[in-house]
């Protein structure tokens, strides 16, 4: 299973259009990532599977596509967004049986450590975590 660890709150919820991702906003032109694959990885990972080798890659190389280091995490924050509605996971604790939000989210939030692809933090450095993964609201 990926495992995240929870960065600080610092960074706000996505829907904080005052930190450095809102330059990831479609309304400004920005076209993101539907991250198909890492979609597929993070729905086998959250009810325990195992990630094919090519399902694993090809997630991380969409995500390594992606050259601004902060839309990484607001797409795979998209992406999650976008599971949760095509699923009608809003309301309850599982996004579909056997895999329950938190798991998925935080599933989610790993991927770049999984993949070795840099993402920004408050500090000036990487981490392995989306910025959002310790927001109450995904």
């Amino acid at each position: 299973m990926l495992v995240a660890t929870p960065m600080a709150a610092e960074y706000g919820a996505r829907s904080d259009n005052s930190g450095p991702w809102m330059w990831c906003d479609p309304a400004t032109g920005y076209r993101p990532s539907a991250l198909m694959g890492c979609r597929a990885m993070v729905k086998l990972q959250c009810v325990g599977s195992q990630v094919p080798e090519a399902l694993l890659r090809d997630c991380c190389l969409q995500l390594a596509d992606i050259t601004n280091d902060w839309c990484r995490c607001h797409d795979l924050g998209s992406m999650l967004d976008s599971v949760y509605q095509e699923l009608g996971a809003w309301e309850g604790t599982e996004v579909f049986p056997g895999c329950r939000k938190e798991v998925m989210k935080l599933t989610a939030a790993s991927v770049p450590a999984v993949c070795k692809v840099p993402i920004p933090n408050a500090r000036g450095g990487d981490t392995g975590v989306g910025y959002w993964a310790s927001s109450p609201d995904a």
